[in-house]
């Protein structure tokens, strides 16, 4: 069946439908990963986002039950030069195109993913439309014009969970670990405020000796310091964190009261809580091979990345905050720590695999100031 993608600029892609039929808006975004497409799909970070796919084959081995990273997909749309009709693997359960399908996601192949890229590059993220039942370009062009975008919505509402869960409870995944490694018993109470949260930040959390509590991002300071945790992990998700005052407050309220651990959205609500202030990229950092310098040690790791937003540098209070990481593509902001405050952040994702495990220390890190922080 015929799909057309149309971006607000009045560019036009027509390609073949894969996945689910209808129409949708939301904003163009290219991700350099060439594996992983399962934990793309399953990032609630990408709500509001149509991802492409700048790897050309795309779905060669299938989907499987394991390497979901929330309870569903959560992106607008997902464009790829070929989706592969076979899927080889002996995890693979079904292909790409029957769990779109099944998800209510809509695909489109048979596009020049490249140029599209470089457009994007370019010109920089832009609203979009893809359909599969209108066909009229004029139309498209329109839609996308008039969709919301992402500058001032408020995504995470469209993600958080309803009510607070604890992890590996009956009807959650069990962690993943490595070769040899036993779960331990807990020894530390960690509260994670959910405004997308990867499932893979829960398994390292409990990896590391932590009892996890989720709860959903609109939960007040008061509640939050009700359950006595060692400490809060400020999760991942979609969207302007400019939107999310609730979650700015909260935080700023809590600041000074525990340890303090925030990941990509939660580094940049962490900084507006500071107060810093964001901005939003021209394109974004999404795929598994961005470069990250530590400037206290000068390691350089390969890092997952995700996002359209970013902290400003200038704008943070350099008596309070010390910056501890650079991208290394843009020098924008990576990670940040309070001088006197058990708080630290990263924009990357520290519980994705690109380096394999370059970045688990940050895990480590969180646990020594939890373990600090109770002696005090």
């Amino acid at each position: 069946m015929k799909a057309i993608l149309a971006l607000e600029d009045g560019k036009i892609f027509q390609g073949r439908s894969f996945g689910a039929n209808g129409e949708r808006c939301g904003e163009v975004v290219f991700n350099t990963s060439m594996t992983g497409y399962q934990e793309i799909l399953t990032d609630p970070s990408y709500k509001g986002q149509i991802v492409t796919m700048t790897y050309p084959l795309i779905g060669n081995y299938g989907v499987n039950r394991e390497d979901v990273e929330s309870r569903k997909p959560f992106l607008e749309g997902f464009v790829v030069k070929e989706c592969s009709k076979i899927a080889s693997n002996w995890r693979s359960k079904q292909s790409l195109s029957d769990y779109l399908k099944e998800n209510k996601i809509l695909g489109i192949e048979g596009i020049d993913t490249r140029a599209l890229t470089l457009h994007i590059r370019n010109a920089g993220v832009m609203k979009a439309a893809l359909s599969t039942i209108d066909l009229d370009e004029k139309s498209l062009i329109k839609k996308a014009r008039n969709s919301p975008g992402l500058v001032g919505v408020d995504l995470v509402k469209e993600v958080t969970i309803d009510k607070k869960y604890y992890w590996l409870s009956k009807r959650q995944p069990t962690p993943r670990l490595r070769s040899g490694q036993a779960v331990h018993k807990p020894r530390f109470k960690v509260v994670v405020l959910d405004c997308g949260v990867k499932y893979n930040i829960l398994r390292e959390l409990v990896k590391h000796q932590c009892r996890v509590i989720v709860l959903t991002a609109s939960t007040s300071a008061e509640e939050i310091l009700g359950l006595k945790p060692d400490g809060l992990l400020l999760s991942n998700g979609p969207g302007d964190p400019a939107a999310v005052h609730y979650v700015v407050e909260t935080t700023r309220k809590l600041i000074g009261k525990l340890p303090i651990f925030g990941i990509c959205l939660g580094h940049q609500i962490l900084g507006l809580a500071l107060g810093g202030k964001t901005y939003k990229l021209k394109f974004g950092h999404h795929g598994a091979n961005h470069p990250v310098k530590d400037l206290k040690s000068g390691k350089v790791s390969i890092t997952v990345q995700n996002h359209g937003f970013c902290v400003d540098i200038n704008s943070l209070h350099k008596k309070e905050v010390e910056i501890t990481h650079i991208n290394l593509n843009d020098q924008t902001l990576e990670g940040m720590r309070h001088k006197k405050l058990p708080i630290f952040s990263v924009q990357f994702h520290p519980e994705a695999s690109a380096g394999p495990h370059d970045a688990e220390y940050l895990f480590e890190n969180f646990i020594a100031l939890m373990k600090k922080h109770a002696k005090t």
